[in-house]
């Protein structure tokens, strides 16, 4: 399953859900409703699990009517889906989750057998599926499983040996990026992957073991230069102030565009393998570089934010160690409004 919420982590879900299919994956995974709707519209006809709960009538009636799959995590849910497949004489295929620790989503481990069953008795719905989701995979090491991890595994191995009796054909699945990367183990029938999948290990101490290539770059363009003396406050509150006659660039980007006013002062952008200081505060739709070592930098110049330069290259990683995020965050800050050029 190819994880496409949040936009594709900001990616484009439609882009990411067609490579990903291209790829290998045969299902996608999303958070909302309208995430797994605007794939419909899309044309992307695979399976979609709605990873997210859907709580009320009208929002299952949109799920039946455009083929997606909702995650149960109670009867309640389970006795709605009957109602409406039985009305529109369609069958409605649903995935259980039940919480093995992370405490979150997901009915109670006590409680999965009975709800499997109650489920199993309605004559309209079809249960597909059984998960749970890993909450310290990606902390672990390959050579040794946390405490909890190893719980949850323990947890969902005999949930499904109590299963095994049942006549349903079910897929089994537990991991996440962390856990598919962690060990085979974890993998079952599918493994759900979303930050490895644009190129980011989820894994804190694999970083460099890992051949993973990000899937995007962010650049901007110059649209504004200035010179200015010694001694000028910059931007919003003035946090820098230039320390010598300066030559300032103004990109046509900002926080309302994803790249997180935290960031400001911490980073820098590549050009002609280059790094050029970012400084002052990153507004709504601006933020500034020092070009003064920079000649060659003129209106209308394409920068990198994130990406490759020649030998040098800036990730979402970097932007979360010093912003202190993660890079999760970082990549699904990017907002509709950013322009996207699909390679």
């Amino acid at each position: 399953m190819a994880v496409v919420k949040a936009d594709g982590y900001g990616h484009g879900a439609e882009t990411v859900s067609r490579a990903a299919i291209l790829g290998g994956a045969d299902n996608l995974g999303v958070a909302t409703l309208q995430e797994g709707i605007e794939l419909r519209i899309a044309g992307l006809d695979c399976e979609i699990l709605v990873l997210g709960n859907l709580i009320n009538i009208e929002e299952l009636r949109a799920c039946l009517h455009w083929g997606l799959i909702p995650t149960l995590s109670s009867f309640r849910e389970a006795l709605m889906c009957e109602k409406l497949a039985e009305a529109s004489g369609r069958n409605f295929n649903v995935q259980m989750k039940f919480d093995t620790g992370m405490t979150r989503l997901g009915c109670d481990l006590k409680d999965a057998f009975s709800l499997i069953n109650s489920i199993e008795n309605l004559n309209h719905v079809s249960l597909k599926g059984v998960y749970s989701h890993l909450a310290l995979a990606d902390g672990d090491s390959q050579d040794d499983y946390s405490s909890v991890t190893a719980l949850q595994q323990k947890r969902f191995d005999d949930f499904l040996a109590e299963i095994s009796q049942s006549k349903l054909e079910l897929c089994c699945h537990l991991a996440n990026s962390a856990g598919t990367l962690l060990d085979s183990r974890l993998h079952y029938d599918m493994v759900r992957v979303g930050l490895a999948l644009y190129g980011y290990s989820p894994i804190s101490n694999h970083h460099d073991s890992l051949i993973l290539k990000p899937a995007l770059e962010l650049k901007a363009r110059v649209t504004l230069i200035r010179d200015v003396p010694s001694g000028v406050g910059v931007s919003y509150g003035h946090f820098f102030t230039t320390k010598r006659r300066s030559r300032l660039a103004v990109l046509g980007i900002g926080y309302a565009d994803g790249v997180n006013r935290a960031l400001s002062g911490k980073i820098s952008a590549l050009f002609q393998s280059r790094l050029i200081p970012q400084i002052g505060a990153i507004t709504m739709d601006q933020m500034i570089l020092d070009i003064t070592e920079h000649p060659d930098v003129e209106v209308g110049s394409v920068v990198t934010l994130l990406g490759t330069d020649g030998p040098k290259t800036i990730t979402a990683q970097d932007w979360s160690d010093v912003s202190g995020s993660i890079p999760w965050e970082v990549l699904c800050s990017f907002k509709h409004r950013l322009p996207r050029l699909v390679i």
